[in-house]
């Protein structure tokens, strides 16, 4: 087990050497974008866990396995990142201002899914909204769907 862990920790390594910024797919950007939600108030919940699978299902359509592999990479990717800009200009130079927002939605949902929105989540999505180049008009629009 512990050999499988190595192994796929070094494959990882590799792959990070061989990677540059734009090969980061914008799935693995947008997961990393929502495990350092997940992640900012220093706990893991499996709620959410479970909305970050769900999320990531339904808006990449990947299958079960794809969506595990796609999260155990992104939390790994997230744990040594030192900040946000190589994911938002990501999703920048791909998305539109429609996509962004919804991704910002996203960010909420998941950061409510343990019941309560923490002052440390809070203050990474405004981070990621503002690296995200949104508006405040937009920020409010996308911050609306948890009041709903």
């Amino acid at each position: 087990m512990i050999t499988k862990i190595k192994q796929f920790l070094t494959e990882l390594s590799e792959q990070e050497t061989v990677n540059s910024d734009s090969e980061l797919s914008i799935e693995m950007a947008s997961t990393v974008l929502l495990c350092e939600v997940m992640r900012a108030d220093g706990k893991l919940d499996e709620e959410e866990l479970a909305q970050l699978t769900q999320l990531i299902t339904h808006r990449f359509k990947l299958n079960e396995e794809e969506v595990s592999l796609l999260i155990k990479e992104a939390i790994l990717t997230s744990e040594h990142a030192i900040d946000f800009y190589q994911f938002t200009s990501k999703i920048n130079k791909n998305c539109t201002i429609k996509e962004k927002i919804e991704m910002v939605k996203h960010l909420w949902l998941l950061a409510l899914a343990d019941g309560e929105v923490s002052a440390i989540e809070e203050h990474t999505i405004r981070r990621i909204a503002d690296l995200l180049h949104l508006r405040q008009s937009e920020y409010i629009q996308a911050k609306d769907v948890i009041s709903s």
